[in-house]
C-alpha cells in the first residue's frame, strides 16, 4: 500500500548547463501528462550558477510535484544512479533535459508493465539533416547505426527493482549495457510506440561530438 505522499512513478531528469528554455520544455511535458500520479526528480549535475538558479526558481513553483537536487559535475550516469536511490515509487522513468514527452508517454509505458519489467521505446526523432538519424555504434564508433536500432537512455521505463539491481556505468552506450544486463534477469522489451520526442539537432550532445571526432 502506498503512503500518503508516495506516487506511482518517479521521473528522473539529469541536467548539466541545459539552456533553460529546453529544460523548461522537458519539465512542462512531464507536468502535462495525462497520467498525473508521479514525482519528477531533477538531478542538477553541477550546472553554472545562472542555469541552476533559473531552474531552481522554476521548479519551486511545483514543489508538490518536483524535487530538485544538485551536486558537482559527475556525469549523467552518476546523476541517474543517485536519482534511483532517491526514488520511492513503484516505477521509474527517465527524461533528458533537452527532450520532451508526448502527453500520453507515462500512461503508455505504465500499461506495458502488466507484462514486462523494463521497456525501452522508439522515439519521434527531431533532426536538421538526415544524417542525424544515425549515431556511433557502441561496438565500433567508426560506424553509425539508426537511432531506431539503439536503446536510448531516456526511453527506459521499468519497475523500481530493475533499476535498483542494475546500474548505469559512466561510458558511451551505458543505456544499452543497462538494458542488456537487465534482460538476463528480467522480462524486457522495446515498444514500437513513439511517445518520446528526441531532439537530435543539438551540436553539444555526446553523440554529436563523437560523430564529429570521427568525421
Amino acid at each position: 500500500m502506498k503512503s500518503q505522499n508516495q506516487t506511482t512513478i518517479n521521473v528522473l531528469m539529469a541536467t548539466y548547463n541545459t539552456p533553460f528554455i529546453m529544460s523548461k520544455r522537458a519539465i512542462d511535458s512531464v507536468l502535462n501528462q495525462d497520467f498525473q500520479d508521479f514525482e519528477l526528480i531533477i538531478l542538477d549535475d553541477g550546472s553554472d550558477f545562472y542555469t541552476s538558479t533559473k531552474l531552481l526558481e522554476y521548479t519551486q513553483r511545483f514543489e508538490n510535484r518536483i524535487s530538485y537536487f544538485r551536486h558537482k559535475n559527475r556525469g549523467q550516469s552518476f546523476s541517474i544512479n543517485r536519482g534511483i536511490r532517491l526514488c520511492s515509487s513503484s516505477f521509474i522513468s527517465i527524461i533528458d533535459a533537452d527532450d520532451e514527452y508526448k502527453p500520453n508517454h507515462l500512461s503508455t509505458c505504465l500499461r506495458a508493465m502488466n507484462s514486462h519489467d523494463l521497456i525501452a521505446t522508439h522515439t519521434d526523432t527531431i533532426v536538421d539533416v538526415f544524417e542525424d538519424y544515425y549515431v556511433p555504434d557502441k561496438y565500433n564508433n567508426q560506424n553509425n547505426i539508426h537511432v531506431d536500432d539503439c536503446i536510448l537512455f531516456a526511453t527506459l521505463f521499468g519497475k523500481k527493482e530493475v533499476f535498483e539491481k542494475n546500474f548505469f556505468d559512466n561510458k558511451y552506450a551505458a543505456d544499452s549495457e543497462f538494458y542488456e544486463q537487465a534482460s538476463k534477469t528480467y522480462n524486457v522489451t522495446k515498444l514500437q510506440t513513439r511517445t518520446y520526442i528526441y531532439y537530435r539537432n543539438h551540436v553539444n550532445s555526446i553523440t554529436a561530438k563523437l560523430k564529429l571526432s570521427h568525421a
